[in-house]
């Protein structure tokens, strides 16, 4: 029979274990709410910025004027953002969070992303990883060493504090990879919040913007009149970084949303065990001392006859 005083410091244990979770699972609610709040309020601009963009590309089929192009840095060069080119490498950004106890958050991106570098392998292309958070960086390290991939870079900090500076550091990095020829194409690997117990992984497309854009079947449907003021140059300078880091704004913002709402569930999962494990262990306990307390009598009647 188990010692009495090891399944009391193992109820003890758990008690305070359910204590954490139940702490975790607070923290997270709180804060899901106000995620789940911020990024259904961006969503409007978002589809509305894809919507304006999609009808100046249409405007402008292609026509981009090289001359007076006043590049400060590698997001203002839009021609060569929007220009279509031969995939030879993919830059991957990867939304993972620097936090574990999400339940199985981070190990869905992981694996999509071993996944998605697999693929483009085949078919021979390098693949290049901008890695968002803690956990993607640690995870990825040694899932890939093996494969045709490097990291390009790793953000941190973006991962607890989404901001729009933060998507724009992202946006900047990428078009310099992209206009300096070391990435052909860029995706995001992100995860779409969708409720407080669900969310989807899913794979955006960012670069290049003429071809994932102009094949699209709305993009047909729109009306192409548009007048732009001062000129078209100008206008596209600034929306095309804007469209970029706003794409990658929103990921963060699902992405975020989604890692708070998996570790909710998480650690509400967790709360429900650790009461189910002191329930039984304290079964467990009741049993022990019974029998313990059986033992003693009969002992002590075992004795009182042994004097007789």
């Amino acid at each position: 029979m188990t010692n009495l005083k090891d399944i009391k410091t193992r109820i003890q244990s758990v008690q305070n274990t359910r204590k954490i979770t139940r702490a975790m699972k607070m923290v997270a609610a709180a804060k899901v709410k106000r995620a789940e709040s911020t990024v259904k309020a961006a969503r409007p601009f978002a589809t509305e910025l894809t919507t304006v963009f999609k009808r100046m590309l249409k405007t402008v089929n292609g026509n981009f004027s090289l001359e007076n192009l006043n590049v400060k840095t590698a997001i203002d060069n839009y021609p060569a953002l929007l220009a279509a080119r031969e995939i030879k490498s993919v830059g991957l950004l990867v939304m993972t969070s620097n936090k574990g106890l999400a339940g199985a958050y981070n190990a869905n991106i992981i694996r999509k992303t071993v996944s998605r570098v697999s693929e483009y392998n085949k078919e021979g292309k390098k693949v290049v990883l901008f890695v968002v958070g803690q956990k993607g960086i640690s995870g990825l390290k040694n899932k890939l060493a093996n494969m045709n991939c490097e990291i390009g870079n790793t953000y941190i900090s973006v991962a607890n504090d989404v901001t729009a500076m933060g998507a724009r550091i992202i946006a900047e990095d990428m078009a310099e990879f992209f206009v300096e020829g070391k990435i052909d194409k860029i995706e995001i690997l992100t995860t779409r919040f969708k409720n407080m117990m669900s969310y989807s992984v899913q794979d955006w497309e960012i670069l290049p913007l003429a071809d994932e854009l102009q094949n699209d079947e709305e993009t047909h449907a729109i009306d192409a009149l548009m007048l732009f003021e001062p000129n078209v140059h100008g206008i596209l300078q600034s929306i095309v970084p804007m469209y970029i880091s706003n794409i990658i704004y929103q990921a963060l913002l699902e992405a975020q949303a989604s890692e708070l709402a998996s570790r909710m569930t998480a650690m509400s999962a967790a709360s429900n065990n650790a009461d189910e494990m002191i329930r039984l262990l304290s079964i467990d306990y009741n049993k022990a001392r019974q029998w313990a307390i059986t033992q003693e009598l009969v002992e002590i009647v075992s004795g009182a006859n042994a004097l007789k």
